[in-house]
């Protein structure tokens, strides 16, 4: 995964035909079976299941959000990469 600059997360969302998003952020919230899981700069490494739901990110000058459904996300201190599909019932960001 690509270096984001410090206090920056470099997020990556890959749907099956295409890169999502590709953007430095400053916090991602996932879908997680259990729950949503809040991720911040210098989370810990992990690999997390993605469940049903609204996939949300912030940035110094945008917010937004994709509805997916299922897939999984490689976690580390400075990035996020998400390979999920998107919900049938939305098929591009929305800005929240």
């Amino acid at each position: 995964m690509s270096r984001a600059p410090s206090g920056l997360l470099s997020l990556r969302v890959i749907a099956p035909r295409e890169l999502m998003i590709q953007a430095e952020v400053l916090e991602v919230s996932l879908p997680s079976p259990d729950g949503a899981v809040g991720i911040l700069p210098g989370h810990r490494p992990m690999i997390l299941a993605l469940g049903r739901g609204p996939l949300t990110y912030r940035s110094e000058t945008h917010e937004g959000r994709f509805n997916v459904r299922g897939g999984y996300a490689e976690v580390g201190p400075d990035a996020v990469l998400a390979f999920t599909e998107l919900s049938d019932e939305e098929d591009a960001p929305v800005s929240v």
